[in-house]
């Protein structure tokens, strides 16, 4: 009996390991991101300084407003909104970071759906 409290206890300890987060590394710097398209995979591209953020896929180009929560959790907010999609603020948080990627969640402000995405570093 004592042998499987203490190998439930070490069961619990090494299973509330959580994932290895440097989300300070990602903070600026130029990235690429895959985005589907109907059934089509693209690549777009984005830079990002302390409180600015570039967005290039296909033919468009978005410039977003940078606000860091804490060292994981950013807010966009697009600079100049096309549409009413655009008019609402942007939430990601950093997942898990690797030596030069990090994968994230993000959703609109105040929603509960969130979606998943994966960032790599290329500068």
């Amino acid at each position: 009996m004592k042998h499987i409290a203490l190998f439930s206890f070490l069961l619990l300890l090494l299973g509330c390991n959580l994932p290895e987060r440097n989300c300070t590394d990602f903070q600026t710097g130029a990235f690429k991101f895959k985005y589907m398209v109907g059934d089509e995979e693209h690549v777009g591209h984005f830079t990002r300084t302390d409180d600015l953020q570039i967005e290039t896929y296909g033919t468009r180009v978005d410039s977003s407003k940078v606000r860091w929560v804490n060292d994981c959790e950013v807010i966009f907010k697009t600079i100049n909104p096309k549409s009413m999609a655009e008019h609402k603020d942007v939430h990601i948080k950093i997942i898990t970071t690797t030596a030069n990627s990090y994968t994230f969640e993000y959703s609109y402000v105040g929603e509960v759906a969130k979606q998943k995405g994966e960032a790599t570093k290329i500068d």
